[in-house]
Formats: structure tokens, sequence, C-alpha cells
């Protein structure tokens, strides 16, 4: 069960297109995919959502742990003793940032590994809760039309999801007004919308805006304001009756630790690449339960649904179709739930035509 080699590759998704949010313009939707191969010659993956943004800063984050994998004798099943270990390696130039991109990506191949090898699924080896997680349809680009919206928020329902996420934070309000009322008019009263605003407002438009789409029931407000501004989250929370969700960006649990001093925080959205992977969501996942926080991670439904499974308080994951067209095995999602896989690790791999090696 030692670690005998990693490789790394990229892959693009087949539905790649040039979409846009209140802070970004994002050109492609790009992946790294790191495959670990063990001794017993099992196989393990984990993948990280890379978009367009700095290729040779994160292949070069990944070389550098490959070379410092390959180069140790390891076990398959040492995660955490892989994490201390690089922790201490990295902590020169920090590990905030690429390096833990890279070692979350190598941390979930290592899970798929060990999970394999055992010939069990990852949701069976933290026990199980439930076995039936709300996903909701994310989207709704700034970058749409408002014909394009209607038609993908349409879509969704029409495939039976029961909530969908809209991006705000445009340029001006009155363009975000405009296409949650054409949302709410064309999915009707049973059908869930949130909004995110990728911390693309100030407090004061934040509160405005949440409080100008009140009458049409807004079920909570993603990333109003920048990350960091604690205050800032307390101040919209206490001036609106929306619910606040956040965690994306975080790197640890330090922002959701200090938004639940200020009572500032409704719903906890842990990204697992940007804590490093499966053992940091599990502990961020477990804080917010302690204070009754409800967990609702970000973009990784693949690995989020089965970590859900094990949680007493699972929310819902994010539903996106980036990576159905380049896998062995696409998350069934029916009538707005989805279920674990019943394939062994992840119970997917990515298909090798669509792998470019680095």
């Amino acid at each position: 069960m030692k670690i005998r080699e990693m490789r790394i590759y990229k892959a693009l998704s087949e539905i790649s297109k040039p979409i846009a949010d209140a802070t970004h313009d994002i050109s492609e939707i790009a992946f790294y995919v790191v495959e670990i191969e063990s001794t017993d010659g099992v196989t393990g993956q984990g993948y990280l959502l890379s978009f367009h943004y700095s290729p040779n800063g994160i292949e070069g984050a990944l070389k550098d742990i490959k070379t410092f994998i390959e180069s140790r004798d390891y076990s398959i099943f040492q995660t955490q003793d892989i994490q201390n270990d690089y922790e201490t390696e990295s902590e020169y130039f920090g590990i905030t940032g690429l390096q833990r991109w890279a070692l979350a990506a190598l941390n979930i191949a290592l899970w798929d590994a060990y999970a394999r090898t055992l010939k069990q699924p990852i949701w069976k080896l933290f026990g199980c809760h439930t076995r039936k997680i709300p996903v909701y349809g994310s989207g709704g680009w700034i970058s749409y039309s408002e014909k394009e919206l209607v038609e993908e928020v349409v879509d969704y329902k029409r495939r039976g999801f029961q909530a969908v996420k809209i991006k705000v934070g445009s340029p001006e309000m009155n363009q975000d007004l405009e296409r949650l009322t054409k949302v709410r008019e064309a999915v009707g009263d049973d059908l869930k919308i949130m909004m995110d605003a990728n911390q693309g407002m100030d407090v004061p438009s934040a509160v405005k805006l949440a409080n100008s789409v009140e009458n049409l029931n807004i079920h909570w407000f993603e990333e109003p304001v920048v990350n960091t501004d604690f205050e800032g989250y307390a101040a919209i929370r206490t001036k609106t009756r929306v619910s606040l969700a956040m965690g994306e960006r975080e790197y640890n649990t330090v922002a959701l630790r200090e938004l639940i001093m200020r009572r500032a925080l409704d719903l906890w959205q842990p990204d697992i690449i940007r804590l490093g992977g499966v053992e940091e969501w599990t502990r961020s996942a477990a804080l917010a339960n302690a204070f009754h926080i409800p967990v609702l991670p970000h973009y990784y439904k693949d690995y989020d649904v089965p970590l859900l499974a094990s949680v007493r308080n699972p929310y819902g994951a994010e539903s996106f179709d980036w990576i159905d067209g380049i896998i062995d095995n696409k998350m069934v999602i029916d009538n707005g739930y989805a279920r674990p896989r019943e394939g062994v690790g992840w119970g997917f791999n990515f298909l090798h035509q669509y792998l470019d090696e680095v």
C-alpha cells in the first residue's frame, strides 16, 4: 500500500465557454487531475477546478508535491502524516494558496486509492447519517443574457431541481433586480432562488439589494462582501432578513469562528480544495455543527455529497455539469436530490482520452 507514483493531468470541460460573475471574467472551464498509484497497483484520482488561472503556478505546485511524495516512503493511508510533513516543508513560502490546492488534490486521490484498496465507497468509511442530499442548480452568470438566464433556470426546473442560484453584483443594481424578477416569474413560487455576489458588493449595496428583493423570497445570499469583512457580514445580517452564506474562499476555519462569534453566518460553505482535503473539510463541518450552522459546500459535489452523507446537518450541495462529459460515471440527480455513488472510492474516474499529462 505504499505510494509508487503520482501523475498530473490537465483536462478541459466539454462544455467550456467564457462566463463571468461580479468579480471575474473566466475564459475556460479547466481542471487538474492528480492520479496516485500504489505498489499494489491500485489507483486513485483527485481533481481541482483551475479555470484559466495561474497554470504555471498550479502546475509548479503540483510538480513540487509530486517530487516530495515520490522521494519519501509513504503509504496511501498516511494522509495526515503527509499533510503535517508537507506543511513543515512549505513553511517558508506558506501553505495557504496554491500549495494547499496541490496538497488537497493529492489528499483526495489518496482517499480514493485507500477506499478502493478496501473495496468500499468513501461514504462508508465515515459512517452515514443520510443517503439523500439536496442539490441545487448553480450558474446564473452575469455574462448571460436574460434569455440565457431564464433558459438555464427553466432547464434546472425541468430536470427536477428544487433550487437555483443566480449571480448578482451587476454594475447597475436594477439589472440584478430585473434578472431576479425574471427568474422568479419563469420558475414560479415553488422553486427556491438564491443569489451570489462573489464578494462584489459593499455593505450598503448588499443591504439595499437584499431588502429590495424581499418580495421575491430569496432563500439565501452568498458572499455579499469580501470574505474578511466580518463586521460587514454582521451588519448585513442585522439589517436584512436574508440568510447569509460564505466559506468558499477560506483556507482554514478562522472566518467561521469569527462569524460565529458575531452571529453573522447562517450557512457554512467549505471548499474541500482550499481547506486542504478531506480531514480539514470534516473538521470545519464539525465546528459548524457544534454551533448549529448547516453545511452547504462549494462546487465539488462529487466529493461533497459522499461527505455530506456523514454530516448530521447537511444543507445541500452545489451542482454544475462541468465534469459530467469527461468522467465514466456522472452523479445521478433525481428531483433535486443526489445520493453517494455505490462504487468504490469516490465512485468515478476521469476518462483518460480527455487527460493531457503535465
